[in-house]
């Protein structure tokens, strides 16, 4: 199973910006899918989730109105995509993905896990 994170990059504040994830090894329409990010304080937080039937969609009260995760069944990746991106959204954004998961805002829930990929935003 390999989960491989792209689309990070240094942006300005205000701009946008669109995480991929794309899976091998698994159906992401069988998992849940996550996106979580490890700050320069080396605490990672729960951004964005979608459960495995698709129909649950959770995110963090930091990124709500600015952030939505989907899901690809075809090309089998999930986005992010960030908007109004803000200084305090610079982090390492990692992907993770859950057997039939529902969505949980919990990392320990989570089976497998990307590299990550780093999004710096500048005031």
């Amino acid at each position: 199973v390999e989960l491989v994170e792209s689309g990070g990059g240094l942006v300005q504040a205000g701009d946008s910006l669109r995480l991929s994830c794309a899976a091998a090894g698994l159906d992401v329409s069988k998992y849940a899918m996550a996106w979580f990010r490890l700050t320069s304080g080396l605490t990672r937080k729960f951004v964005a989730s979608k459960g495995w039937t698709g129909g649950t969609t959770n995110y963090a009260e930091s990124v709500k109105g600015r952030f939505t995760i989907s899901r690809d069944d075809v090309l089998n990746t999930v986005y992010l995509q960030m908007n109004n991106l803000k200084p305090e959204d610079t982090a390492v954004y990692y992907c993770a993905a859950a057997l039939e998961g529902f969505g949980s805002i919990r990392h320990d829930e989570y089976d497998y896990w990307g590299q990550g990929t780093q999004v710096t935003v500048s005031s």
